[in-house]
């Protein structure tokens, strides 16, 4: 958890970011966040009308793919569309005229969660499909008794640029606010009536949010 402690030690050492307004869709400014192909990531790639290049590939750990007459690609970190726009190009330049390629992620065994603070099982947990915030806290084993469900936050990286955002968990479960989707490698911290001075410094600061600007 040590990580987890200077993570938290550098957020509360700085101003907190601006953000969104609460009126802003959660959906909408998540969803303009695609997903980024990471390592042990299964592939399916698909070439339109040529079968005999279609594959199922997983992402090696230096992050690269092999296909049939191009060789090696780059993938982690990229996109899908990004993904199948450079597949495309090498494809177009020796092989084919106006190739359409398809990518679909079968496995996401690259993602994983942090859940910690006032949570029966605090841990890193992998996952392969979406995750809200309220099913990540569940597989930390829900809250402990000692839990502050309106001030459960988020730390995530965007660009090199770490941010967060503050939930009230309760509001969620009531259906009055969206249950937000998790990325792999957020934090999640669960603050308590004991917590930590940093987290209780995060919640003087930080107004009741749903959502944040990400910043380019």
């Amino acid at each position: 958890m040590c990580a987890l402690s200077l993570l938290l030690s550098a957020c509360a050492s700085q101003p907190p970011q601006p953000v969104l307004p609460a009126s802003d869709s959660v959906a909408s400014l998540l969803g303009r966040a695609e997903y980024r192909v990471g390592p042990s990531d299964l592939l399916a790639v698909s070439v339109f009308q040529v079968k005999d290049l279609d594959r199922e590939v997983r992402v090696n750990n230096a992050g690269q793919i092999s296909l049939p007459l191009i060789g090696t690609v780059d993938a982690a970190g990229r996109t899908i569309g990004e993904l199948e726009g450079e597949i495309a190009s090498r494809y177009g330049a020796r092989y084919l005229q106006n190739p359409q390629i398809s990518v679909f992620v079968k496995e996401l065994v690259s993602q994983r969660i942090t859940v910690g603070g006032a949570v029966g099982k605090p841990g890193i947990f992998p996952v392969n499909s979406r995750v809200t915030l309220v099913q990540a806290i569940a597989l930390a084993q829900g809250f402990t008794d000692v839990a502050s469900h309106r001030n459960v936050f988020v730390f995530r990286t965007v660009d090199g640029q770490r941010q967060f955002a503050r939930f009230d968990v309760a509001a969620i479960e009531a259906g009055e606010q969206t249950d937000p989707e998790l990325q792999g490698e957020d934090v999640v911290m669960v603050d308590s009536s004991a917590g930590k001075q940093s987290l209780k410094t995060l919640v003087q600061l930080t107004p009741f949010l749903t959502v944040w600007r990400v910043y380019q």
